[in-house]
């Protein structure tokens, strides 16, 4: 499958596979953990918080890092780090000193090393692939990343936990290593181009990766959407471990099982995306899906059966992939090569500002409204950017600005 698009793209998916099943181990130990230590909404959505602060922090900062760095070496460096801090809270788990804090603290640091990984693979990729083969390597990406994530990690996660609580994490950590060492053996013209003449201070080339981004009015538009629909998933799945607890009535194996419906969906989204795209143009794709999530949410906010809520959260997981891919392949063939990580990163910081927003209220309306009010807060917002940015996001706008 990989052959195709290059022994480099082989090492990139293959990283990405190992790594998104240790993800996915962690994503769904982790909350398990935290609800054996408390069944606070606020303290159970503050670990998500705890994982999405580090972009509204350093996403800028990053991105302008991996433009001017070899990012082969900040994808392995940022490996190794959230191998450590998974190994320590392994350890911390087994002598029995796990606590919220620590929790949270781990989570950190795992989220700021995840977004130096992310920004710099990012930017890797068009590197390794033709324009015209971005979709296809986007969406495989997306696919392989779900399948390890989601459908197998998030049960064997929610399994292993069940075993031991401090093995999901470790098995994680071991990943990473793997990881760190296929990303350093990306060929070398995947770094950033050299500067030429004045280099202009991390300050200033952070500002040019946001002007550059509100300046393009695909891309701005693109942002503002996926920022409002996180500010949703983020209250969503910030106490999703309690819903599936406590409103779908179903144990760690089953929370583990629904994530792992999110998955097929997600799969079958990244394997169809360019199909659907080459049927109906990207703009299309764009529009449905985020009517996709808005019909999601509500199902979600009405339903009380853990079967439908599967079927629900499977379109939920395809809609994110199909419309994440549109998104990442537009990023890449828009923005300049020497310019994708600063890009990436201030094009994340509005997606995770309101993913962190989102944890934050779906703490607190959670405790306050119920364990559903989550879900109609984010069938609230998408309804509303949807009605907001449906002309912007058209086949005609998009095919023009790829061409110019």
């Amino acid at each position: 499958m990989n052959r195709k698009l290059g022994r480099g793209f082989g090492l990139l998916w293959t990283a990405a596979t190992v790594s998104g099943l240790g993800d996915g181990v962690t994503q769904v130990a982790g909350p398990l953990l935290a609800v054996s230590i408390t069944r606070s909404p606020t303290l159970i959505a503050g670990l998500m918080v705890a994982q999405q602060l580090p972009w509204m922090l350093l996403a800028l900062p990053t991105g302008a890092m991996v433009d001017r760095v070899d990012r082969r070496l900040a994808m392995a460096s940022a490996s190794i780090a959230r191998a450590v801090a998974l190994g320590v809270l392994a350890a911390m788990v087994l002598a029995g000193h796990a606590s919220m804090p620590v929790l949270y603290g781990i989570f950190f640091v795992v989220g700021c090393a995840g977004l130096v990984y992310e920004n710099a693979s990012t930017a890797v990729l068009p590197a390794l692939v033709d324009r015209s083969g971005l979709e296809r390597a986007n969406g495989r990406l997306q696919s392989a990343t779900t399948l390890a994530r989601s459908l197998i990690a998030q049960p064997l996660g929610a399994w292993l936990f069940a075993l031991a609580a401090w093995v999901p994490f470790l098995l994680d950590a071991s990943g990473l290593a793997l990881v760190a060492a296929l990303v350093a053996a990306l060929p070398a013209f995947v770094n950033a181009a050299p500067a030429q003449g004045h280099r202009p201070t991390l300050r200033a080339s952070m500002l040019e990766g946001v002007r550059w981004l509100l300046g393009n009015r695909l891309l701005r538009t693109l942002a503002l959407t996926v920022a409002i629909s996180d500010v949703g998933l983020g209250a969503v799945f910030a106490v999703f471990v309690l819903v599936a607890r406590v409103r779908l009535g179903v144990g760690p194996l089953g929370y583990g099982l629904l994530l792992a419906a999110t998955a097929v969906g997600g799969i079958v989204g990244g394997l169809l995306a360019v199909r659907v795209v080459s049927a109906i143009g990207p703009g299309w794709v764009l529009r449905a899906e985020m009517i996709v999530e808005i019909l999601t949410y509500l199902g979600l906010a009405l339903t009380r059966s853990a079967i439908v809520a599967a079927i629900l959260l499977a379109l939920l997981g395809m809609h994110l992939v199909m419309f994440s891919t549109v998104g990442a392949s537009l990023r890449q063939s828009l923005a300049p090569p020497n310019m994708l990580g600063r890009v990436h990163g201030a094009y994340r910081l509005a997606s995770n500002g309101g993913m962190l927003a989102g944890a934050a209220l779906g703490g607190l309306i959670s405790t306050h409204f119920g364990l559903a009010a989550p879900f109609w807060l984010g069938f609230t917002a998408m309804t509303a950017v949807s009605v907001a940015v449906w002309g912007t996001l058209n086949n005609r706008d998009i095919r023009t600005a790829r061409q110019s």
